[in-house]
């Protein structure tokens, strides 16, 4: 069973999303399930029952449910709640924390002038309560952490003094800052340092968790290829899958979320480079040049194009994007590591960028009036790799080489001549699942709205590129094709070529 809230023009609470939201969302939504988080769930039990105080950090970007997941697991029962608040002040956050405090304990306290006292009377009410375990969830923990707030000073003294004979501290924190709780507050070198006792990274939902999603929470019927496209455009994050309307066609949901006037989504890539990074602007200019070469840029290419200096902050800058799961680095076999490609893998950016951005349409109904374009179906294409990219699991579990240690890597050679005078075309191979069993799978990866048909001239195409990749990469492994595609490969006299294939319904397995 499913419970909504009335709708209310300036409020939303929805999976995953903090309180202090609640100053700039448009409505509000509650649910009293919890799809997928198995193993966090676990995790946050365990923690629970364990017979010492326990530290425990949730991390993720913004949307992905870390607030619902712990208010879920203890159904909102918690000793002390409290929510930092975007964009205010010190003393700001510190009468609200205040106001928690009193209307939790009845008891009037003098005014809080630092956190260091917030904390020293959060520990007087706790104690007061007289229990074996007392539960604290601190929400965005990162915006609680003001300039010369002295938060993490006050917050490691907390922690550290607590006194865990008398009562055990569970506490639960959750920030979608994902670099701040890194580096400030999980590698943090200071009080907090050794401290935390459980970190749990929550990613977006799979397809299959967005299918499961869309059917049980949302009550939306759409099929498997519509779900595929849905999830190229939102990647997976609850907070905008909760924006759907179950009334639209999912071509006007988009262009409902997106194109509209005042679209609930069309701001949300400012806001959220805003929220993840302190300063944002050469996060975007990273991304924005990214997303202009599919197969990726090195490091010198995105020096040359941003115009930022090659250093210690683009170095920040990318491991940044990287943990926050916007790009990937990888090394194409073959390549030394100065020769490593970052490619834009983040599905909502590349949606947004692609037809969203520097509103690039001004027609309200865009996404239903460009069906069969060429800008559509290219991004479709490269988005699809995409989400290939983040389900390795699933295409090795198809492949049933699970247990099987394996690299993945993406390949590309320009053309050349050999010193016999042997001319050798160019190749690119955007997927290569590189096998400790001596086999090598080059995975063909088409998106496409039937069958995908292998032509005389494609199989061509892949036994010259075959060879070329051999030839390069000297490779005594065995080379296997496998098809990555939607609807499967028609079968013919050149689907021979082929030694396995991977549908979009293989995908979809949880």
């Amino acid at each position: 069973m499913f419970y909504y809230s009335a709708i209310t023009p300036k409020k939303r609470v929805s999976a995953g999303l903090s309180l202090s939201f609640l100053l700039f969302e448009p409505y509000a939504f509650y649910m009293k399930i919890l799809i997928g988080r198995k193993e966090e769930q676990k995790l946050v039990k365990e923690c629970f029952e364990s017979d010492r105080s326990e530290l425990v950090s949730v991390y993720g970007r913004h949307g992905v449910g870390k607030t619902y997941l712990i208010k879920r697991c203890f159904d909102e029962k918690f000793d002390f709640w409290f929510t930092g608040i975007y964009k205010v002040t010190r003393a700001q956050q510190l009468d609200r924390f205040q106001s928690e405090l009193f209307e939790k304990s009845g008891v009037k306290i003098n005014k809080i002038k630092d956190w260091f006292q917030a904390f020293d009377e959060l520990k007087k009410y706790l104690l007061s309560l007289n229990k074996k375990k007392v539960v604290v969830f601190l929400d965005e923990i990162p915006w609680m952490d003001t300039p010369k707030s002295s938060f993490l000073a006050a917050f490691s003294y907390f922690w550290n003094m607590w006194p865990s004979e008398k009562t055990l501290l569970k506490l639960y924190v959750c920030g979608s800052a994902t670099t701040w709780m890194i580096d400030k507050f999980v590698g943090d070198k200071g009080g907090i340092y050794g401290r935390i006792t459980s970190s749990i990274y929550l990613a977006p939902f799979n397809l299959g968790e967005t299918e499961e999603y869309l059917e049980k929470v949302k009550q939306i019927e759409l099929n498997r290829y519509q779900i595929l496209e849905l999830y190229m455009i939102l990647g997976g994050i609850p907070y905008y899958l909760d924006m759907l309307r179950k009334d639209l066609p999912l071509s006007k949901n988009i262009d409902y979320l997106f194109f509209k006037e005042n679209a609930n989504l069309k701001t949300e890539y400012e806001f959220l480079f805003r929220s993840l990074f302190k300063e944002s602007k050469p996060y975007r200019k990273v991304v924005e040049a990214l997303s202009l070469k599919k197969k990726g840029l090195t490091r010198e290419e995105i020096v040359e194009i941003t115009k930022i200096s090659d250093g210690g902050t683009l170095t920040e800058i990318l491991n940044n994007l990287n943990r926050c799961d916007f790009i990937r680095e990888y090394k194409a076999i073959g390549k030394e590591q100065r020769e490593c490609l970052y490619q834009l893998t983040d599905l909502f950016t590349l949606f947004y960028l692609n037809f969203v951005k520097d509103g690039n349409s001004q027609d309200a109904s865009f996404w239903s009036n460009t069906s069969f374009s060429g800008e559509r179906n290219a991004w479709a294409g490269y988005s699809f790799e995409q989400v290939c990219l983040h389900h390795i699991r699933q295409i090795k579990s198809k492949l049933s080489i699970l247990g099987v240690l394996s690299n993945i890597y993406s390949w590309n050679s320009k053309g050349f001549i050999d010193s016999d005078g042997t001319k050798w075309n160019g190749g690119q191979i955007d997927l290569l699942i590189d096998r400790n069993d001596d086999v090598i799978n080059i995975c063909e990866i088409k998106y496409c709205n039937d069958e995908f048909v292998i032509t005389d001239e494609y199989e061509e195409k892949l036994r010259k590129r075959a060879s070329l990749f051999k030839k390069v990469t000297k490779t005594k492994k065995a080379l296997q094709h496998v098809f990555i595609t939607t609807y499967g490969v028609k079968k013919n006299k050149h689907s021979g070529i082929m030694q396995a294939e991977v549908t979009m319904d293989d995908l979809f397995q949880k």
